[in-house]
């Protein structure tokens, strides 16, 4: 069977989350409120920085691009888990069970370079306030953001290819509520030497690198507070950077812990239970922790709902 390119099954079943079931009707609620919160979120975030010229800046071109990301991010799990636990036969076909690892990936890794690329831009911004607009001119961020979405399209189709070619036999059961690359790998078959290689090699360069320039940049951010002290600038650095470094510590230690440093007693529950906090809680956080407690976004806010009211009353008096 090792070697095959065909797959002897044509669908995969998915279990969901471990929940009794005199709870899972408050727990579809509860899930499907938070990926609400998180569509709504991030979709506010999207069109208020389309339609306010003043957050036309780096900072938010990068914000709008990993609000699109996390959007996509939950889309591309949640919906199916909802579905599932209404549904009395979870299946996913093949193919569509290889799209969604591939999507799972290529949006898990954009918002992380994302991510870094937003660290360096407030790295510039208050280490380097002078120089700031000649160093993140426009060209630089319009090839960071290319260059974010480059490098996801290369692991993600990689990992994708390798797993196609993989044989999967009898047990098509899938202990997790999406098509997550290492529940995949224990249903195979065949040789999955390269695939685990691959998962640890590519995660070191594309999920530890990124963290790690993350907290280098914050750290400078916070090196450079401290040389002009003043208790109002340290108390907002320290809660912007530890607010910021939360949801980045959420994200990247779930993923390091999951795939990285797999623990030998990491039961299915438990890597699902892990898995939420990436996949479903950390998109829902990121809109209220980089910026609807921003001013700029409430100014944008109320600026967009004022002009919208205006238009709308001039219309109303067929002005």
């Amino acid at each position: 069977m090792a070697g095959s390119n065909l797959s002897v099954i044509s669908e995969f079943l998915l279990l969901g989350l471990p929940i009794q079931p005199e709870y899972q009707n408050l727990c579809y609620v509860l899930f499907l409120a938070m990926y609400l919160i998180t569509v709504l979120g991030n979709f506010i975030i999207i069109v208020l920085i389309i339609l306010d010229s003043h957050l036309h800046t780096p900072m938010y071109l990068f914000l709008s691009n990993l609000s699109f990301s996390d959007l996509c991010f939950s889309s591309v799990t949640v919906p199916k888990l909802l579905q599932i636990m209404n549904s009395q036969v979870p299946s996913i076909p093949y193919e569509g069970c290889l799209t969604q690892m591939y999507f799972f990936l290529f949006f898990g890794d954009l918002g992380s370079f994302l991510l870094v690329a937003m660290a360096y831009d407030r790295y510039v911004a208050i280490c380097f306030p002078l120089h700031y607009t000649s160093i993140m001119n426009p060209k630089l961020c319009l090839t960071l953001v290319a260059l974010c979405l480059a490098l996801t399209m290369f692991p993600s189709l990689l990992h994708t290819l390798l797993m196609a070619r993989l044989s999967f036999c009898a047990d098509s059961v899938i202990h997790h509520f999406f098509c997550d690359i290492s529940a995949l790998l224990k249903l195979a078959c065949s040789d999955t030497s390269v695939n685990q290689l691959l998962v640890f090699v590519v995660g070191s360069i594309f999920v530890v690198i990124p963290f790690l320039l993350i907290i280098m940049s914050y750290a400078g951010i916070v090196s450079s507070i401290l040389k002009v002290p003043s208790a109002q600038g340290i108390r907002k650095a320290f809660s912007t950077c530890g607010s910021h470094l939360s949801v980045v510590s959420l994200f990247y230690g779930t993923i390091i812990g999951l795939y990285l440093v797999p623990s030998a007693d990491n039961s299915p529950v438990k890597e699902t239970v892990m898995s939420m906090m990436y996949t479903v809680v950390t998109p829902m956080l990121n809109p209220f922790i980089y910026s609807l407690r921003n001013r700029d976004i409430k100014g944008a806010l109320g600026r967009v709902v004022c002009k919208k009211t205006f238009f709308s009353l001039m219309a109303a008096h067929g002005i």
